[in-house]
């Protein structure tokens, strides 16, 4: 099918779509029934096609697109979660790791907390061997542990939490260490309250907004990953609620 840049209506698109964030495919058919109100839907689907290709919109989510050119997130991996990463990695070669830490939260948060969690996640069955490895090398690591133990042992400002790689986690490579997603980060705070009590609350809608606003966050990837933690409802509605227009 071919699709002019005249029945693309592209500057009437931008101008009545400049408001939003964000905005769905029923959306955009909509907008183009304003023009043929007998238009088919695989009419519409090339043009989102064709839109995508010149640049013009973007992906960021199922059925969600945007003008918004975000940028993906990052994170700085310091020398010593490197060397943690390493450590690990070296010991248990064939093995899945994921580590990230706590800290990188704080971009996105009003208050912030003054103990960080460097988090070193690995599949289920091999928790207590990853533990056990780091606990002859390193002070104040713990295996998933509970708030009272958190509140009574934690002694230093930095610590590492051995605990689970939820299945099918969606992680990325920054500087060859297997890190976690913005998406995973996010979804990952909601999930659980206790390591990250301090991101609960307000800091937590603080956070969302703020990943939401500066970054790219692909709700397809955040919403398949609190599926595998059970949350996918709760999460989504807290996330329309939040974000009622979309960002």
């Amino acid at each position: 099918m071919i699709i002019t840049d005249t029945s693309l209506h592209i500057e009437q698109l931008k101008k009545h779509f400049n408001h939003r964030d964000r905005f769905s495919v029923s959306d955009i058919k909509e907008f183009y029934r304003r023009f043929d109100d007998s238009i088919k839907r695989t009419t519409i689907d090339w043009r989102i096609h064709e839109l995508k290709n010149k640049g013009i919109l973007q992906k960021v989510g199922r059925g969600q697109y945007s003008f918004k050119a975000g940028k993906t997130y990052l994170p700085f991996i310091s020398r010593s979660e490197k060397n943690l990463y390493n450590k690990v990695k070296k010991e248990f070669p064939f093995l899945n790791i994921c580590v990230w830490n706590s800290k990188w939260l704080n971009e996105f948060m009003v208050h912030q907390p003054g103990r960080f969690y460097t988090m070193v996640e690995v599949e289920k069955d091999t928790m207590q061997s990853v533990f056990y490895f780091l606990q002859g090398k390193m002070k104040q690591v713990f295996l998933d542990p509970p708030a009272s133990v958190l509140e009574q042992y934690v002694q230093e400002n930095e610590v590492i939490i051995v605990s689970n790689l939820v299945t099918e986690a969606p992680t990325q490579k920054v500087e060859n260490i297997n890190t976690a997603t913005l998406e995973k980060m996010l979804v990952d705070i909601y999930c659980d309250d206790v390591i990250f009590s301090a991101q609960q609350g307000e800091e937590m809608n603080a956070i969302f907004w703020a990943a939401f606003d500066k970054y790219l966050v692909d709700q397809t990837k955040m919403f398949r990953y609190a599926s595998r933690r059970r949350k996918r409802d709760e999460l989504k509605l807290f996330v329309e609620q939040l974000l009622p227009t979309g960002k």
